[in-house]
């Protein structure tokens, strides 16, 4: 088993009014700094593990220069025995990147990308704060395949504020035409304390029923464009599955750098405290414990049911009554010898899993 590393960039140009992730603003004295943090911290975790994934989430982690990218991964390969094959995702805003750094990028060992778009209707990516237009994501799309990036992932925000089935479908249709090859798909959800919720940005979002519907829609629309849904909000072309992601659902290990990053590392779960000021003074980033014993059965089964291979149904044979009701009801179904949710199923997959867990 091969684990994953993952980098947490907390920088952005302008935090969006939805976000509630660790970010400040970006300053280039800390892109260097922090650039040097990250590698001290791999070389105090260095080991002879073998590692097939990287990810560079943020934050903008396109806001670090390719030199400074190219630098981490270099280091990780010294470090780690990092496969020659490993999938290199890099996140990054449309309105953030060139195509000299596309091209620099390519060529450090970045080989995905994973691109904010969020919609392609130019209201809904004023209301979300959003840095690019539409045309500029569409660019930016094209110049990475004009590159050499042959696996590039696209966000989609769904059940935005006056988001209707049509604009949805438009975007859709849009970003499939495209030569893309992943989807994320996720439901906005209004998070406490954010500019969103203390602007009651929810009272003019659909409502429950009307976000079932949309996320339904989206699932069949993209399945018709040839994108699998393969996660609860993850969608992809035969092959092109998000191998780091997975590792998160399959309770594989993975180790994670970077202020608000967290980790399954060496038998146990912890996380790195949200401040890039106590993370750059530490000489070895500070964790706190999560879970002295993770990967319990249940939390396979909770991490598992999020995938539509789902799990072994032997997992679940002293609930099978009540799973063979949740199949009957359309909510579950079974494959083989496995259990999964099915697109209405993951609705409402919190509220079944508690019962069968």
């Amino acid at each position: 088993m091969q684990a994953g590393l993952y980098v947490h960039v907390p920088f952005c140009v302008r935090k969006c009014p939805y976000c509630n992730f660790y970010s400040v603003p970006a300053k280039p004295e800390l892109l260097e700094t922090y650039t040097e943090a990250v590698c001290r911290n791999l070389r105090a975790y260095g080991t002879d593990a073998a590692m097939d994934t990287v990810y560079f989430g943020g934050g903008t982690p396109s806001l670090l220069s390719s030199e400074q990218i190219g630098r981490i991964l270099d280091t990780a390969a010294e470090q780690f025995s990092l496969s020659a094959h490993a999938e290199v995702t890099l996140e990054a805003n449309p309105a953030t990147v060139t195509r000299e750094q596309l091209q620099q990028l390519r060529r450090q060992g970045v080989n995905r990308l994973s691109l904010g778009v969020q919609s392609l209707d130019a209201g809904q990516l004023q209301r979300l704060g959003r840095l690019h237009t539409a045309q500029e994501a569409i660019e930016t799309v094209e110049l990475a395949v004009a590159v050499g990036f042959e696996n590039i992932s696209c966000d989609l925000m769904l059940a935005l504020p006056g988001q209707t089935a049509a604009e949805l479908e438009q975007t859709i249709q849009q970003l499939t035409a495209l030569p893309i090859v992943h989807v994320s798909a996720y439901l906005l959800k209004v998070e406490p304390g954010t500019p969103f919720a203390l602007q009651h940005v929810a009272e003019s979002c659909p409502d429950e029923d009307m976000a079932a519907d949309l996320y339904l829609q989206t699932v069949a629309q993209l399945e018709q464009a040839g994108f699998l849904q393969y996660e609860i909000s993850n969608f992809a072309k035969p092959g092109f599955e998000s191998r780091h992601n997975c590792k998160y659902w399959h309770c594989e290990p993975y180790l994670g750098i970077g202020p608000s990053a967290h980790s399954c590392w060496n038998g146990a779960r912890f996380a790195v405290p949200p401040s890039v000021e106590i993370f750059l003074q530490a000489p070895v980033q500070e964790t706190e414990l999560e879970d002295a014993e993770p990967c319990t059965r249940e939390e396979q089964i909770m991490l598992g049911m999020r995938l539509t291979e789902g799990v072994p149904a032997v997992w679940l044979e002293e609930k099978m009554p009540l799973v063979e009701r949740f199949c009957q009801a359309g909510f579950l179904r079974k494959r083989g010898n496995r259990i999964a949710f099915t697109p209405k199923g993951f609705l409402v997959s919190n509220t079944i899993l508690a019962e069968l867990l």
